[in-house]
């Protein structure tokens, strides 16, 4: 990895943080880091925006990632439910940001959700894809979008595995928040590995793309920290504990933000539940 800047914490602004000693195991030596002061899981160095898009354009999409198996459509399928039961999709205006070959959009365009639909997808592979399903989207990051003077205003937006796979997580949401309408909401899905019970081997969750291409592991606290830091008010979330999916709807809201009562883990916690997991992934192996 070549022009490397080191972040701090994005969700309290700590420099200081300690490294899991486990995840280099897994990730090709690559470092990976809890934020001492709020437990957040995040990668410090990493490259541009641009850089890392063009890595899921180039490298990752179609060769190692496909939204196309049962797997994805499942999950896709279980957030278009929960969503259209909390706000109701019909009629409504969603954007998705990292819309990958569109899937979704197709999902929750057609059939008895009925939504008007419009993604952002940094691949121009998949650009062609949607264009080909006529799905309205712009190619480029949540960056090059905002800067565009062809934005639009949204009632949802959602952000689906992919908020961790950004270089800015909180510039990511606050865009969210900027082209919502008035009392819009975000959904934003990732998975539920942080502080639950283990629910698959620790080589299936850090692997040994470059690590910035997933710069941020969630927890339920440090996602809904991340979205009240950004404008949004959290107002459903999904049984994560027993679920492999952690789904957070969040309006877009005003009310005040009152540092203090900011939802955190305990760093010293979080270690201890990667030591476990390390743990118990080499002892399942070394059974098997």
């Amino acid at each position: 990895m070549t022009n490397l800047t080191v972040f701090s914490c994005d969700l309290c602004g700590s420099a200081e943080a300690s490294e899991i000693p486990e995840a280099r195991h897994y990730t090709g030596g690559h470092p990976l880091h809890v934020c001492r002061s709020c437990g957040f899981v995040f990668v410090r160095q990493r490259r541009s925006a641009e850089a890392i898009a063009a890595s899921w354009s180039n490298d990752l999409f179609g060769a190692k990632y496909t939204a196309r198996i049962p797997a994805v459509v499942a999950r896709q399928t279980f957030v278009a439910e929960m969503l259209d039961q909390a706000v109701s999709l019909a009629g409504k205006s969603v954007c998705d940001i990292g819309a990958g070959e569109g899937s979704f959009l197709e999902m929750i365009r057609d059939g008895r959700y009925g939504a008007d639909v419009f993604g952002i997808e940094p691949s121009p592979g998949n650009g062609k894809l949607m264009a080909g399903m006529g799905i309205p989207h712009h190619v480029g990051t949540i960056e090059t979008y905002m800067a565009s003077d062809s934005k639009r205003r949204f009632d949802v937006a959602a952000i689906m595995w992919t908020l961790e796979n950004c270089q800015d997580c909180l510039g990511m949401l606050r865009s969210a928040a900027e082209m919502l309408k008035p009392g819009g909401h975000v959904v934003v899905s990732t998975g539920s590995r942080i502080l639950v019970p283990f629910k698959k081997p620790l080589h299936y969750y850090l692997g040994t793309n470059e690590p910035d291409t997933h710069a941020f592991r969630f927890s339920a606290n440090s996602l809904k920290r991340a979205l009240l830091l950004s404008g949004f008010t959290p107002r459903h979330i999904n049984r994560f504990i027993d679920h492999d999916v952690l789904c957070i709807i969040a309006e877009k809201s005003h009310e005040p933000l009152i540092p203090d009562t900011l939802p955190s883990d305990d760093p010293d916690a979080v270690l201890d539940f990667f030591a476990r997991w390390h743990h118990e992934t080499q002892e399942f192996f070394r059974l098997a």
